[in-house]
């Protein structure tokens, strides 16, 4: 046994729970699977909540861009005290009420929005960062005023952090466990709780088939979708508390969504990735089509049209496969990005932001996974080629 593999072994079998393990099995997984880890890291479901910092938080706290103004009279200061940062609420220049950034949730690719702890309960603040813009913006369900008390209830952190425990033992309130709290989607989410896996591994080096772990590479179509569909199916009725839901069971047990539409109209392009993606023709014609079908989780691929596009073509490349019939001189060009044309990126209905700059709310723009035609997208990429 390795020096590492026996230190690992030690602080495994010497931390008092499960729970309090977690961040330390996070990094043990590094030990056998690095370059999956590295890559991993990379990710933005790997970043997708973080402890606060200038480094993580996007938005700028120089004087000329830190400020929001929600109306005339109300405005936000984003301001950097040393090392604290906070925002200031403020009406008429007086400060009304301030607190600290304490966690970021998003990875930054679309946006960011940001919570704070006050004692061991958890709020979200009022003002968020909008990528498309690059600047600051309203968190959304705080269009015309800046408040401080909406709670963060354990829902919102089942689909933005590894692993969290309220101090109520139904799960409800924002009264967390702050120990418990493993935030960024690591490992663990996917692949299930990594003491046992990672113990057996360490004292058996040479067995190269993974026990205790979850893999859903050979399990059902239905319940590989399910791992996704938790937090990529838009709001679920709860029917068990959350984080009761490991990947490998089936989620319509724990909580159950709205029922797909085959309206593509009726479904927001915002948080229901996979009822579009269930919706499209791509889905219903394959008898095995799932989300990893297109996305390597284990990887970071955004903006990369041309390796989209050839999953694309693995379908729709053959002698007796629709393929692109477009017929214009940038043809080359439209072979390296087919989901511009049918996977556009498009507006919300939902999500709705106030910006700053502009009298009407600005529309979130998010690329749809419903796989179809769109002939006025496609117009305006035609038009676009060189």
């Amino acid at each position: 046994m390795t020096t590492i593999a026996a230190a690992n072994l030690f602080f495994i079998t010497q931390l008092p729970n499960k729970q309090a393990s977690a961040n330390f099995q996070e990094t043990a997984c590094r030990n056998c699977h690095r370059e999956i880890y590295d890559n991993y890291a990379k990710t933005a479901h790997s970043i997708d909540s973080r402890t606060a910092s200038t480094e993580s938080i996007k938005g700028s706290f120089d004087n000329s861009n830190n400020r929001f103004h929600f109306n005339l009279f109300m405005h936000v200061d984003m301001i950097k005290e040393n090392k604290k940062l906070v925002q200031s609420s403020r009406i008429s220049g007086e400060e009304i009420q301030r607190a600290s950034f304490d966690i970021v949730i998003g990875s930054g690719r679309k946006g960011q929005s940001y919570l704070y702890w006050n004692k061991n309960n958890l709020f979200q603040l009022p003002i968020s960062y909008y990528t498309r813009t690059q600047s600051w913006c309203n968190s959304p369900g705080f269009p015309n005023l800046a408040y401080f008390d909406r709670p963060i209830s354990l829902n919102c952190l089942e689909c933005h952090a590894t692993a969290a425990k309220t101090t109520n033992p139904n799960g409800e309130g924002n009264e967390y466990d702050r120990k418990s709290i493993v935030l960024g989607i690591g490992c663990q989410k996917c692949h299930g709780e990594g003491s046992a896996h990672i113990s057996h591994h360490i004292k058996n080096p040479t067995d190269s088939v993974g026990k205790f772990i979850v893999n859903t590479a050979n399990m059902e179509r239905q319940i590989r979708l399910d791992g996704c569909a938790l937090c990529h199916s838009g709001m679920r009725k709860a029917i068990k508390p959350p984080f009761s839901f490991t990947v490998g069971m089936k989620l319509d047990a724990f909580s159950v969504a709205n029922p797909i539409s085959s309206q593509a109209d009726t479904l927001d392009v915002h948080g229901n990735q996979y009822g579009l993606l269930a919706a499209s023709k791509c889905f219903t014609a394959s008898a095995q089509m799932d989300c990893s079908s297109c996305h390597n989780v284990h990887k970071e691929e955004y903006n990369e049209p041309k390796l989209f596009s050839q999953k694309c073509m693995e379908c729709h490349g053959g002698k007796h496969q629709k393929s692109c019939t477009v017929k214009a001189e940038g043809l080359g060009t439209l072979q390296n990005n087919c989901i511009d044309c049918h996977m556009p990126v498009l507006p919300s209905k939902k999500i709705q932001l106030n910006i700053g700059k502009k009298e009407k709310m600005e529309p979130d723009y998010i690329r749809t996974n419903y796989i179809s035609i769109y002939r006025e997208e496609s117009r305006k990429l035609l038009k676009q080629l060189p």
